[in-house]
């Protein structure tokens, strides 16, 4: 997961390919790091340095898009996962051997 977070924040974009693998992922097995990768791309998409390919239209989604209805359900949708992860996270079993967060 970490390594599809540094291409995303290095090219500033985020394929939906991407965000399938993402997904895949969280189903899967994934550790505290990956969940913070996971929070700061999605601080990047929500600041707007980071463009999410759209699912249905395969179009880029900009957070600065003129269009107020598109805004809005972009920032339903950012903070719905961000609700997820965080769900998952406090879900997580302590473990004090835990390397230090990713970007800190």
């Amino acid at each position: 997961m970490k390594k599809i977070v540094e291409q995303a924040l290095t090219t500033g974009y985020l394929s939906v390919a991407a965000q399938n693998q993402i997904r895949s992922l969280l189903q899967s097995d994934y550790d505290s790091e990956d969940l913070d990768a996971l929070i700061i791309l999605q601080r990047a998409v929500v600041a707007g340095d980071v463009k999410k390919e759209a699912h249905s239209q395969k179009a880029v989604v900009s957070s600065t898009a003129k269009d107020t209805a598109s805004n809005i359900k972009l920032a339903y949708q950012v903070a719905a996962e961000i609700a997820c992860v965080a769900a998952m996270a406090l879900t997580l079993p302590k473990n004090t051997n835990v390397p230090p967060y990713f970007g800190a």
